[in-house]
Protein backbone atom coordinates (compact mmCIF):
# COMPACT_ATOMS: atom_id res chain seq x y z
CA UNK A 1 0.00 0.00 0.00
CA UNK A 2 3.17 2.67 -0.57
CA UNK A 3 1.23 5.63 -1.38
CA UNK A 4 2.94 9.12 -1.54
CA UNK A 5 3.80 10.80 1.20
CA UNK A 6 4.47 14.43 2.37
CA UNK A 7 8.21 15.34 2.59
CA UNK A 8 8.40 15.03 5.98
CA UNK A 9 7.43 11.59 6.50
CA UNK A 10 9.40 10.70 3.52
CA UNK A 11 12.23 12.19 5.45
CA UNK A 12 11.58 10.11 8.77
CA UNK A 13 11.26 6.97 7.09
CA UNK A 14 14.60 7.23 5.10
CA UNK A 15 16.22 8.00 8.83
CA UNK A 16 15.91 5.35 11.43
CA UNK A 17 13.80 3.09 13.09
CA UNK A 18 11.59 4.73 16.26
CA UNK A 19 13.75 3.71 19.19
CA UNK A 20 13.05 4.24 23.04
CA UNK A 21 15.23 7.07 22.92
CA UNK A 22 15.58 8.62 19.47
CA UNK A 23 14.17 12.36 18.40
CA UNK A 24 12.10 11.57 15.50
CA UNK A 25 11.37 15.59 15.66
CA UNK A 26 15.22 16.59 14.82
CA UNK A 27 15.70 13.29 12.90
CA UNK A 28 13.28 14.48 10.29
CA UNK A 29 15.25 17.98 10.28
CA UNK A 30 18.43 16.59 9.94
CA UNK A 31 17.73 13.47 7.25
CA UNK A 32 15.59 16.24 4.80
CA UNK A 33 18.43 17.17 2.74
CA UNK A 34 18.81 13.51 1.56
CA UNK A 35 15.52 11.71 2.04
CA UNK A 36 14.98 8.15 0.03
CA UNK A 37 11.81 6.97 -0.82
CA UNK A 38 10.50 4.26 1.77
CA UNK A 39 11.06 1.28 -0.69
CA UNK A 40 14.81 2.17 -0.29
CA UNK A 41 15.32 3.24 3.08
CA UNK A 42 16.73 0.96 6.01
CA UNK A 43 15.60 1.34 9.20
CA UNK A 44 18.19 1.41 12.18
CA UNK A 45 18.02 2.19 15.57
CA UNK A 46 19.16 5.77 16.60
CA UNK A 47 20.96 6.93 20.05
CA UNK A 48 19.83 11.03 19.75
CA UNK A 49 18.72 12.30 22.81
CA UNK A 50 14.72 12.56 23.07
CA UNK A 51 12.18 12.21 25.99
CA UNK A 52 12.80 8.81 28.23
CA UNK A 53 9.51 6.71 27.59
CA UNK A 54 8.00 4.82 30.41
CA UNK A 55 7.60 1.23 29.92
CA UNK A 56 4.90 -0.54 31.55
CA UNK A 57 5.38 -3.91 33.55
CA UNK A 58 7.90 -7.06 34.42
CA UNK A 59 9.10 -9.18 32.03
CA UNK A 60 8.00 -11.76 34.54
CA UNK A 61 4.23 -11.35 33.21
CA UNK A 62 5.63 -11.22 29.78
CA UNK A 63 3.77 -14.52 28.81
CA UNK A 64 1.03 -12.68 27.20
CA UNK A 65 -0.53 -13.68 23.35
CA UNK A 66 0.38 -11.38 20.73
CA UNK A 67 -2.23 -9.14 18.89
CA UNK A 68 -4.47 -11.06 16.96
CA UNK A 69 -3.91 -11.37 13.31
CA UNK A 70 -5.46 -8.61 11.13
CA UNK A 71 -6.28 -8.14 7.48
CA UNK A 72 -8.05 -10.57 4.90
CA UNK A 73 -7.01 -14.33 4.29
CA UNK A 74 -3.75 -14.55 2.10
CA UNK A 75 -3.75 -17.11 -0.60
CA UNK A 76 -1.88 -20.07 0.38
CA UNK A 77 1.71 -19.91 0.00
CA UNK A 78 3.95 -23.58 -0.03
CA UNK A 79 6.18 -23.81 3.11
CA UNK A 80 9.91 -23.50 2.16
CA UNK A 81 12.13 -26.40 2.75
CA UNK A 82 14.96 -25.39 5.56
CA UNK A 83 18.30 -25.06 3.92
CA UNK A 84 21.22 -23.32 5.95
CA UNK A 85 24.05 -21.94 3.54
CA UNK A 86 25.23 -18.88 6.15
CA UNK A 87 23.73 -16.60 4.82
CA UNK A 88 21.57 -15.79 7.68
CA UNK A 89 24.06 -15.38 10.96
CA UNK A 90 22.52 -15.47 14.70
CA UNK A 91 23.61 -12.25 16.52
CA UNK A 92 24.10 -10.38 13.28
CA UNK A 93 20.90 -10.67 10.81
CA UNK A 94 18.61 -12.05 14.14
CA UNK A 95 18.68 -12.24 17.39
CA UNK A 96 17.77 -15.49 19.84
CA UNK A 97 15.29 -14.48 22.64
CA UNK A 98 15.79 -15.83 25.98
CA UNK A 99 14.03 -16.77 27.20
CA UNK A 100 11.75 -18.29 24.58
CA UNK A 101 8.17 -16.79 24.77
CA UNK A 102 4.76 -18.70 24.41
CA UNK A 103 2.77 -18.57 21.52
CA UNK A 104 -0.78 -18.06 21.38
CA UNK A 105 -1.48 -20.21 18.36
CA UNK A 106 -0.89 -23.79 18.98
CA UNK A 107 0.03 -25.56 16.06
CA UNK A 108 0.82 -22.72 13.80
CA UNK A 109 4.37 -20.41 13.90
CA UNK A 110 3.92 -16.84 14.70
CA UNK A 111 5.08 -13.73 12.96
CA UNK A 112 4.93 -10.89 15.02
CA UNK A 113 5.37 -7.10 13.79
CA UNK A 114 6.06 -4.79 17.25
CA UNK A 115 4.56 -1.51 15.75
CA UNK A 116 2.74 1.98 16.30
CA UNK A 117 0.41 3.84 14.22
CA UNK A 118 2.56 6.97 15.42
CA UNK A 119 5.96 5.44 14.16
CA UNK A 120 7.23 6.83 10.57
CA UNK A 121 9.43 4.02 10.54
CA UNK A 122 6.66 1.72 10.87
CA UNK A 123 4.66 3.10 7.98
CA UNK A 124 7.52 3.15 5.94
CA UNK A 125 7.97 -0.37 6.34
CA UNK A 126 4.19 -1.31 6.47
CA UNK A 127 3.93 -2.07 2.91
CA UNK A 128 6.46 -4.86 3.64
CA UNK A 129 4.66 -6.09 6.37
CA UNK A 130 1.71 -6.73 4.47
CA UNK A 131 4.07 -8.74 2.25
CA UNK A 132 5.43 -10.97 4.86
CA UNK A 133 1.79 -11.77 5.44
CA UNK A 134 1.02 -13.39 2.34
CA UNK A 135 3.86 -14.65 1.83
CA UNK A 136 3.40 -16.84 5.23
CA UNK A 137 2.90 -20.50 4.25
CA UNK A 138 -0.26 -22.36 6.07
CA UNK A 139 1.80 -23.47 8.96
CA UNK A 140 2.25 -19.67 10.27
CA UNK A 141 0.02 -17.08 11.34
CA UNK A 142 0.66 -12.59 11.43
CA UNK A 143 0.49 -11.04 14.74
CA UNK A 144 1.01 -7.21 15.54
CA UNK A 145 1.95 -6.30 18.17
CA UNK A 146 0.83 -2.03 19.66
CA UNK A 147 4.00 -0.46 21.10
CA UNK A 148 3.61 2.42 23.72
CA UNK A 149 7.38 3.46 24.90
CA UNK A 150 7.05 7.12 23.19
CA UNK A 151 4.65 8.57 25.15
CA UNK A 152 6.22 12.04 23.96
CA UNK A 153 4.89 11.15 20.71
CA UNK A 154 1.06 10.31 21.67
CA UNK A 155 2.48 6.36 20.52
CA UNK A 156 -0.05 5.11 24.19
CA UNK A 157 -3.27 6.72 22.30
CA UNK A 158 -2.17 4.91 19.35
CA UNK A 159 -2.07 1.93 21.11
CA UNK A 160 -5.25 1.87 22.99
CA UNK A 161 -7.07 2.94 19.74
CA UNK A 162 -5.49 -0.74 18.02
CA UNK A 163 -6.65 -3.00 21.23
CA UNK A 164 -10.08 -1.51 21.16
CA UNK A 165 -10.31 -1.87 17.28
CA UNK A 166 -9.05 -5.47 17.89
CA UNK A 167 -11.48 -6.20 20.86
CA UNK A 168 -14.64 -5.23 18.33
CA UNK A 169 -12.79 -7.28 15.46
CA UNK A 170 -12.00 -4.23 13.34
CA UNK A 171 -8.26 -4.30 13.06
CA UNK A 172 -8.93 -6.29 9.55
CA UNK A 173 -10.65 -3.36 7.83
CA UNK A 174 -8.85 -1.10 9.65
CA UNK A 175 -4.90 -1.76 10.26
CA UNK A 176 -3.53 -0.04 6.65
CA UNK A 177 -6.61 2.81 6.76
CA UNK A 178 -5.02 3.87 10.32
CA UNK A 179 -1.53 4.22 8.46
CA UNK A 180 -3.19 6.37 5.96
CA UNK A 181 -4.94 8.67 8.54
CA UNK A 182 -1.85 9.55 10.64
CA UNK A 183 0.47 9.73 7.53
CA UNK A 184 -1.10 10.18 4.33
CA UNK A 185 -4.44 12.39 5.43
CA UNK A 186 -3.18 13.47 8.53
CA UNK A 187 -6.50 13.34 10.37
CA UNK A 188 -5.19 11.68 13.45
CA UNK A 189 -1.61 12.29 13.30
CA UNK A 190 0.92 13.96 15.78
CA UNK A 191 2.80 15.25 13.42
CA UNK A 192 2.43 18.75 11.44
CA UNK A 193 2.70 16.51 8.49
CA UNK A 194 2.96 20.32 6.30
CA UNK A 195 5.76 21.25 8.63
CA UNK A 196 8.51 20.36 10.77
CA UNK A 197 7.89 18.16 14.35
CA UNK A 198 5.15 17.42 16.51
CA UNK A 199 1.94 19.54 16.52
CA UNK A 200 1.31 21.29 19.82
CA UNK A 201 0.37 18.45 22.75
CA UNK A 202 -3.10 20.70 22.73
CA UNK A 203 -3.73 19.19 19.24
CA UNK A 204 -2.74 15.84 19.54
CA UNK A 205 -5.44 13.52 18.32
CA UNK A 206 -7.27 11.95 21.23
CA UNK A 207 -9.40 8.56 21.22
CA UNK A 208 -12.17 10.19 20.86
CA UNK A 209 -10.99 11.58 17.61
CA UNK A 210 -9.71 8.21 16.94
CA UNK A 211 -13.25 6.81 17.57
CA UNK A 212 -14.34 9.07 14.76
CA UNK A 213 -12.48 7.17 12.57
CA UNK A 214 -13.29 3.91 13.39
CA UNK A 215 -16.99 4.94 13.18
CA UNK A 216 -16.95 4.91 9.64
CA UNK A 217 -16.41 1.19 9.61
CA UNK A 218 -19.47 0.71 11.10
CA UNK A 219 -18.75 1.26 15.14
CA UNK A 220 -20.83 3.93 17.53
CA UNK A 221 -18.09 6.06 18.83
CA UNK A 222 -19.47 5.97 22.04
CA UNK A 223 -18.90 2.17 22.02
CA UNK A 224 -15.86 2.92 20.51
CA UNK A 225 -14.56 5.52 23.71
CA UNK A 226 -15.87 2.86 26.52
CA UNK A 227 -14.48 -0.02 24.91
CA UNK A 228 -11.18 1.81 24.59
CA UNK A 229 -11.25 2.47 28.25
CA UNK A 230 -12.23 -0.68 29.31
CA UNK A 231 -10.17 -3.24 31.86
CA UNK A 232 -9.66 -5.09 29.12
CA UNK A 233 -8.57 -3.11 26.73
CA UNK A 234 -6.49 -1.69 29.81
CA UNK A 235 -4.87 -5.36 30.13
CA UNK A 236 -4.10 -5.70 26.90
CA UNK A 237 -2.00 -2.79 26.61
CA UNK A 238 -0.05 -3.75 30.18
CA UNK A 239 0.26 -7.17 28.51
CA UNK A 240 1.64 -5.80 24.99
CA UNK A 241 4.42 -3.95 27.26
CA UNK A 242 5.58 -6.74 28.89
CA UNK A 243 6.24 -8.84 26.38
CA UNK A 244 7.67 -6.43 24.16
CA UNK A 245 10.03 -6.35 27.13
CA UNK A 246 10.37 -9.86 27.25
CA UNK A 247 11.26 -9.80 23.43
CA UNK A 248 14.19 -7.39 24.14
CA UNK A 249 12.61 -5.10 21.71
CA UNK A 250 14.35 -1.22 21.80
CA UNK A 251 12.79 -0.19 18.31
CA UNK A 252 10.46 -0.62 15.99
CA UNK A 253 9.38 -2.14 13.30
CA UNK A 254 10.50 -5.44 15.23
CA UNK A 255 9.76 -8.15 13.62
CA UNK A 256 9.51 -11.77 15.81
CA UNK A 257 9.17 -15.02 15.12
CA UNK A 258 7.54 -18.01 17.01
CA UNK A 259 8.38 -15.88 20.50
CA UNK A 260 12.06 -17.22 19.89
CA UNK A 261 14.01 -14.62 17.22
CA UNK A 262 14.06 -10.85 16.46
CA UNK A 263 15.08 -9.08 14.16
CA UNK A 264 15.04 -5.36 12.16
CA UNK A 265 14.93 -4.18 8.58
CA UNK A 266 18.04 -2.76 9.54
CA UNK A 267 19.80 -6.17 11.07
CA UNK A 268 17.78 -8.29 7.79
CA UNK A 269 19.61 -5.51 5.43
CA UNK A 270 17.16 -3.97 4.20
CA UNK A 271 12.87 -4.50 3.68
CA UNK A 272 13.04 -7.52 0.76
CA UNK A 273 15.87 -9.08 2.87
CA UNK A 274 13.02 -8.80 5.84
CA UNK A 275 10.59 -11.18 3.97
CA UNK A 276 13.36 -13.39 2.89
CA UNK A 277 14.94 -13.73 6.54
CA UNK A 278 11.28 -13.81 7.85
CA UNK A 279 10.48 -16.74 5.44
CA UNK A 280 13.83 -18.66 6.68
CA UNK A 281 13.19 -18.30 10.26
CA UNK A 282 9.49 -19.88 9.63
CA UNK A 283 11.52 -22.85 7.52
CA UNK A 284 13.89 -23.32 10.37
CA UNK A 285 10.87 -23.11 13.16
CA UNK A 286 9.10 -25.97 10.84
CA UNK A 287 12.27 -28.00 10.69
CA UNK A 288 12.62 -28.10 14.64
CA UNK A 289 16.39 -26.55 13.99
Amino acid sequence: MLKRLPFLCAALLALAACSHDSDTGSAARQAAPTATSSAEAVPASTATSGTAPATAGSAAAAAAPAATTSGAPAPAVAAAPFVDDGKWVEGKNYFRIDPAQPTSHPGKIEVTEVFSYGCPACNGFHSTADQIARSLPPNAVMNYLAASFRPDENWPMYQRAFYAAQALDLVGKTHDAMFDAVWKSGELSTYDLKASGLKPRSAWPTIEDAAKFYAKYGVDPKEFVGVANSFTVNTKMKRADDLMKAYGVDSTPTMIVNGKYRFTASSAGGYAQSIELTQWLVAKEAAGK
